[in-house]
């Protein structure tokens, strides 16, 4: 009996060993184990729609998930400042930015950095939209008029629509009919302008060319009748506490899982209305600084 037992409990002993030789060959080998229990959370501006974005934002943090093996999860924000303060304690890792926010956040948090946008964020444009019925064709043409932009730490629904303006000799604090508006988000921006409620408004022209081709505006009521110049914008910015909290390499292995972003992860392309990001830097930016310093939005 007692050579029997003795049988029973080697053999236990050497599956025992055998399983973890096993566990200590597959991750040797590269298999995607997270090496802590924190989670990664990112977060987005709320510069559209939230159901859209929560769907397409769940979709990059469980895509994430699986290429980096880390826990990802979306946290989503009540509006711009709460993204940028989020980021400033370390509670959101990495933020999806506006040119603007992607400053501002940097700014509190030194060693931040812009990584990841798309294409077209290189050469970004925002659409000045009015009442079809209007005569309104310039910049001009709005002195009277009343006016609505997006948000007020909006890129491309504020700070470069305010710089146009500016620069065609419009004063937005005194040249429209009252004080500008501020309509939260750039989809409510051009509801603003179809319903009647303001002469005209500007906002980011990618959520334009998505309301327009998914039929969310009336394009028999509200035209673009101005186009700016091009200048950087939205952007991935990870925060300088990633590799102390989830380990040296994590930040390398979030970008490289960002950069394999393809039209195949559809909920993804759909929301960022592109099929694949390239990398930036945070030296791309500094025009977005210096506008924002000029018209005294920072410091």
């Amino acid at each position: 009996m007692k050579k029997w037992l003795s049988v029973i409990i080697l053999a236990l002993l050497v599956f025992s060993l055998a399983a973890c030789g096993q566990k200590d060959k597959n991750t040797s080998e590269g298999k995607k184990e997270s090496t802590t229990n924190e989670v990664f959370k990112i977060g987005a501006i709320p510069d559209q729609n939230a159901a859209d974005l929560d769907k397409g934002m769940t979709a990059v943090a469980k895509y994430l998930s699986e290429k980096t093996g880390m826990k990802v999860e979306f946290v989503p924000s009540v509006d711009y400042a709460a993204l940028v303060t989020g980021f400033q304690r370390g509670e959101i890792h990495m933020a999806w930015f506006g040119g603007l926010t992607s400053v501002q956040a940097r700014n509190l948090v030194p060693d931040a950095e812009s990584i990841v946008q798309r294409p077209r964020d290189a050469e970004f444009h925002s659409v000045f939209i009015t009442q079809s019925s209007e005569n309104i064709t310039k910049l001009e043409d709005l002195k009277g008029k009343s006016f609505t932009f997006g948000s007020e730490s909006s890129t491309s629904g504020h700070l470069m629509p305010r710089y146009f303006l500016t620069e065609a000799g419009i004063d937005a604090n005194t040249d429209f009919d009252g004080k500008p508006n501020f309509s939260g988000s750039h989809d409510t921006t051009y509801k603003l302008i179809e319903s009647g409620a303001f002469k005209a408004g500007a906002l980011n022209e990618a959520v334009w060319e998505a309301a327009v081709k998914e039929g969310k505006v009336d394009t028999n009521k509200v035209k673009v009748f101005y186009t700016t110049p091009s200048y950087y914008d939205y952007n991935w910015t990870i925060n300088s506490n990633v590799e102390e909290v989830f380990g040296k390499g994590s930040k390398q292995k979030v970008k490289d899982a960002l950069l394999s972003i393809t039209g195949e992860q559809k909920e993804i392309a759909d929301l960022f209305q592109t099929d694949s990001f390239v990398e930036t830097n945070n030296d791309n930016y500094k025009k977005i600084e210096q506008v924002a310093k000029e018209l005294q939005i920072i410091k």
